[in-house]
């Protein structure tokens, strides 16, 4: 059950929200995921994107429950708000609760300082403007040197490898994408800290259309609704 728990952190602990070029993306109002464990359905994962003139915030929530005979051994429900103002990052904040834990992070844009400050459950203190919280919706992703915990404001560096382009089919639809790897710069880490997660994006319109990772299971998430 450890095990387990532990694997579930990594893949959520960098998976909940980011800056850069949020402009690509808006065309979209609302995206959901699919989670799957071992191919069975097991939660959600959503994004509310809401406009008013220059401002955008994004309402995320996730939601999964492992269970075994009935028994539900894990729970895990997040919630999540990211504002930007005129394409700028300017602050996220999120509440998850993990079974009985409670975490949190608060992250703010110091302008005139030129660097994000952090405050969180695991880490609170200051980072380069230029890392992201990570949330695998926004493709700059991609370029960032390092993810910061959309949980509990951990400082994950990563290394990230383009794999190749892929045709993804997902009910009865087939999407053409770009396969990028994500891992963990630092690898004296224990193997079950280490990220090592695959992300595809839509070749054309940068959309998220599916991640996978496999620790004591193997994980995705599936792209299920856009609006």
């Amino acid at each position: 059950m450890k095990k387990i728990i532990l694997s579930i952190a990594i893949f959520f602990l960098v998976n909940t929200q980011s800056f850069g070029h949020v402009e690509h993306y808006a065309k979209y109002n609302y995206l959901e995921y699919e989670l799957f464990r071992n191919n069975n359905s097991i939660g959600y994962h959503k994004y509310d994107f809401k406009r008013d003139g220059d401002d955008l915030s994004i309402i995320s929530e996730v939601s999964f429950k492992i269970t075994k005979l009935g028994v539900d051994l894990y729970k895990y429900f997040a919630k999540s708000e990211e504002n930007y103002e005129k394409g700028v990052f300017k602050s996220y904040s999120s509440k998850t609760k993990q079974n009985k834990k409670d975490r949190f992070v608060n992250i703010k844009l110091d302008s005139s300082n030129n660097h994000l400050n952090i405050e969180g459950s695991s880490y609170t203190g200051e980072a380069d403007k230029e890392f992201i919280v990570g949330t695998w919706w926004n493709h700059e992703i991609v370029k960032a040197k390092a993810q910061i915990s959309g949980i509990s404001g951990r400082i994950i560096h990563q290394t990230v490898t383009f794999v190749g382009k892929e045709t993804v089919k997902i009910g009865d639809k087939s999407y053409k994408t770009l396969r990028f790897n994500f891992k963990s710069s630092d690898e004296t880490l224990p193997e079950s800290k280490k990220l090592n997660t695959d992300i595809w994006y839509e070749e054309d319109t940068y959309l998220w259309v599916k991640a996978a990772f496999e620790k004591t299971g193997y994980w995705e998430y599936r792209l299920k609704k856009v609006n």
